[in-house]
C-alpha cells in the first residue's frame, strides 16, 4: 500500500477534494471523529478555527492510502493502517477525517488529521514522515503477501512515471494521462544523444524545445510548457551537457507563436480531426460506464436503506428486552439488566459486523465489474495514444521534409543567381576581348 502525505492548510479546498463527486465514480464518508461537527467541511473548518488560536498555518496532516489496484484489501486493513500510522508519527487521537474514493475500478482512502493538540494549543511536531511512511508500507506488502513496488526494493529502480498533483491537473487541461505525457519525454531523452536529435524525438511526439524560466522545457501544441529537470528526472548540469545552455533556444513565447502559424494550423487540423474521431470511439464505453456507475449507486442506496430498516428493527427488539419500573429495577439487583445489557451489546457489534460485510461484499463485486469495463477503457486509450503517435510522427517527418525542400528550393536558386552571374562576368569579358566596334577588326571569314 502506497502512502503518502504532508502538512497542509485550506481546510475548505481539502473537503471539497474529498467529496469531489466528479472526478470519482463514489465517494463514501467513512468517518468522522474527534470533531463536534458531523460533516467533512464542517469538520475541517473546525480545525482551522482551532488553529486561529495558535501560530500553526499547515494546521493539517494530509494522507492518501493506495493499496494494489488487483488485491482485494478490507476496511479493517485501511484501518488497522491508518492507527500504526498515527502511533508512528504522534497523531494518536487527534481528531481525524477518512473518505474513500473509488475510480477506474480501485479503490483508495484519504485521511486528514487536526495537527492542533487542544491541551496544549499548539501543533504537533511530525519529524521524518516520509521514511516512517515507508518502513509501514514495506511491512505492509510484506504482511499482506503483495507484490511491491521495485522503487521499494531499489531505489534505482523507482517508476519514473510517478506525477505530482500540478502534473497530474495541468494533463487533465488538454483531456491527457500524466504517466503517458512523461513517458513520451523520457523515450524521447533516452534515445537521442544530442541537442537536435532530442529536438527531432520530440517533435515527433507533438513538443517543442524551448528557453524556460529557469532552463530547458518543452511545450506541446496546446500551449502546455513541462519542465524537463522534472519530467525527466535529470540535473540541470546534465541537461547542459547534452543540449547546451537553454539561452541558445527560442523562449516559450516564440514557440508559442509558431504553433498558431501555418504548420501547427495543419497540426491542429488534423489534431482536431482525430480528437473527434478518439471521442466518437469512446462514446460507447463512457455510456456503459455512466450506467454502470448509476446502477452501482443505485444498488448501494437500496442495500443502505435495507439495513437502516433492519438496523432500526433490531435495535427495537433489543431496547425491549429492557424492563422499565420496579422490574428494571429489580433486575438491577439480580443482575439480569447486566446480562442482557452485555447481550445486547455484542448483538449490536455482531450486527455492525454483518452490515459492513454485506457492503463489502458488494463493493468488492462492482469492483470486479468495474475493473472488466476499465480493461476495455485501456485497451481503446492505448490504441488511441498510438494512434495519435503515429500522427504526430507522420506530421513531424512532413515537416522536415518540407523543410528540407525549401533548403533545397534555396540552394537551387542561389546556385541560379550565382550562375547567371558568372555568366554574365563571362559574357562581358568575351565583349571587352572581341571589342566589336573597333573598325579595325575583319568580321567576315576567312577563305
Amino acid at each position: 500500500m502506497i502512502l503518502k502525505g504532508n502538512q497542509r492548510a485550506g481546510g475548505r479546498q481539502m473537503a471539497l477534494h474529498l467529496l469531489n463527486g466528479e472526478q470519482n465514480e463514489h465517494v463514501n464518508v467513512h468517518e468522522v471523529r474527534g470533531f463536534i461537527a458531523s460533516d467533512v467541511l464542517g469538520a475541517l473548518n473546525e480545525a482551522y478555527a482551532l488553529s486561529k488560536g495558535t501560530q500553526c498555518r499547515q494546521f493539517m496532516y494530509a494522507l492518501s492510502l493506495n493499496p494494489p489496484q488487483d488485491e482485494r484489501v478490507s476496511i479493517d486493513t485501511f484501518e488497522t493502517t491508518l492507527d500504526r500510522v498515527e502511533k508512528k508519527l504522534g497523531l494518536e487521537g487527534q481528531p481525524r477525517v477518512v473518505v474513500f474514493h473509488e475510480k477506474e475500478g480501485r479503490r483508495h482512502a484519504h485521511c486528514v488529521w487536526s495537527r492542533i493538540d487542544t491541551e496544549e494549543m499548539k501543533a504537533i511536531n511530525i519529524s521524518h514522515p516520509k521514511i516512517k511512511l515507508n518502513e509501514i508500507a514495506k511491512s505492509l506488502y510484506l504482511e499482506h503477501g503483495w507484490q511491491m513496488p521495485d522503487g521499494f526494493r531499489d531505489k534505482s529502480r523507482k517508476n519514473p512515471l510517478n506525477y505530482t498533483r500540478a502534473e497530474w491537473q495541468q494533463a487533465l487541461r488538454i483531456g491527457r494521462k500524466p504517466s503517458d505525457i512523461k513517458r513520451e519525454l523520457q523515450e524521447s531523452w533516452a534515445i537521442s544523444d544530442s541537442k537536435q536529435s532530442f529536438s527531432n524525438a520530440l517533435q515527433e511526439q507533438g513538443y517543442y524545445l524551448a528557453k524556460g524560466k529557469r532552463g530547458h522545457v518543452a511545450v506541446d501544441l496546446h500551449g502546455e510548457v513541462y519542465s524537463l529537470t522534472r519530467q525527466l528526472g535529470q540535473k540541470k548540469k546534465a541537461l547542459e551537457a547534452r543540449l547546451g545552455k537553454a539561452d541558445s533556444l527560442p523562449s516559450v513565447d516564440d514557440i508559442k507563436t509558431n504553433i498558431h502559424g501555418r504548420l501547427s494550423r495543419l497540426f491542429r487540423n488534423y489534431t482536431d480531426d482525430l480528437a473527434r474521431e478518439h471521442r466518437k470511439a469512446k462514446q460507447p464505453l463512457k455510456a456503459a460506464k455512466l450506467e454502470m456507475v448509476t446502477m452501482h449507486r443505485k444498488k448501494r442506496a437500496k442495500l443502505e436503506a435495507t439495513q437502516q430498516e433492519r438496523w432500526q428493527a433490531e435495535e427495537l427488539k433489543r431496547s425491549s428486552r429492557i424492563r422499565k419500573g420496579f422490574k428494571g429495577l429489580w433486575d438491577k439487583i439480580n443482575g439480569r439488566y447486566w446480562k442482557t445489557r452485555k447481550r445486547n451489546e455484542q448483538e449490536t457489534w455482531q450486527a455492525h459486523k454483518r452490515d459492513q460485510k454485506e457492503r463489502e461484499a458488494l463493493i468488492h463485486q462492482q469492483l470486479t465489474q468495474r475493473q472488466n469495463l476499465q480493461v476495455q477503457i485501456n485497451l481503446l486509450r492505448e490504441k488511441q495514444d498510438k494512434e495519435r503517435k503515429d500522427l504526430f510522427r507522420d506530421l513531424s517527418q512532413f515537416t522536415l521534409q518540407e523543410q528540407a525542400k525549401g533548403n533545397e528550393a534555396l540552394e537551387k536558386n542561389w546556385l541560379h543567381d550565382l550562375e547567371f552571374d558568372q555568366r554574365g562576368e563571362f559574357e562581358r569579358e568575351f565583349d571587352n576581348d572581341l571589342d566589336i566596334d573597333d573598325p579595325d577588326i575583319d568580321m567576315e571569314p576567312e577563305l
